[in-house]
């Protein structure tokens, strides 16, 4: 993970003959997926820029708190002790909102009419 975050703080994805591969979803449909962004998204935050982050994509501070917990979860069952688990109240809840924020915002950002162009990457 860190090798991989050590690469898109180096190289800008939004340059030209960028290493970084196409979305295949947008190469094959012509749409913003979900995660579009994601990748130029932590590129600015890398470099402190938090706000063009958020408007590549609006899920970057998710993804990014997911991966940070995800990997700490990791690092310590690694070490023999218990991994972060979520309270159960959450589990649910977050097993519905999460998905449908998702989808909704994958429709969301492919209308072409205001507000909704300022969602595109």
């Amino acid at each position: 993970m860190c090798g991989a975050a050590g690469l898109v703080w180096a190289f800008d994805p939004a340059a030209p003959n960028s290493h970084f591969p196409p979305c295949t979803f947008r190469a094959m449909t012509g749409l913003w997926c979900p995660g579009c962004g994601l990748t130029r998204g932590f590129h600015q935050l890398f470099h402190g820029h938090v706000l063009s982050a958020m408007g590549e994509n609006l899920f970057v501070a998710v993804a990014l708190v997911a991966a940070v917990v995800g990997w700490w979860s990791w690092t310590r069952s690694a070490w023999g002790r218990p991994a972060i688990s979520l309270p159960v109240a959450w589990r649910r809840p977050l097993a519905v909102v999460l998905p449908v924020a998702l989808v909704a915002y994958g429709v969301l950002r492919n209308i072409p009419h205001a507000p909704f162009d300022a969602l595109a990457p």
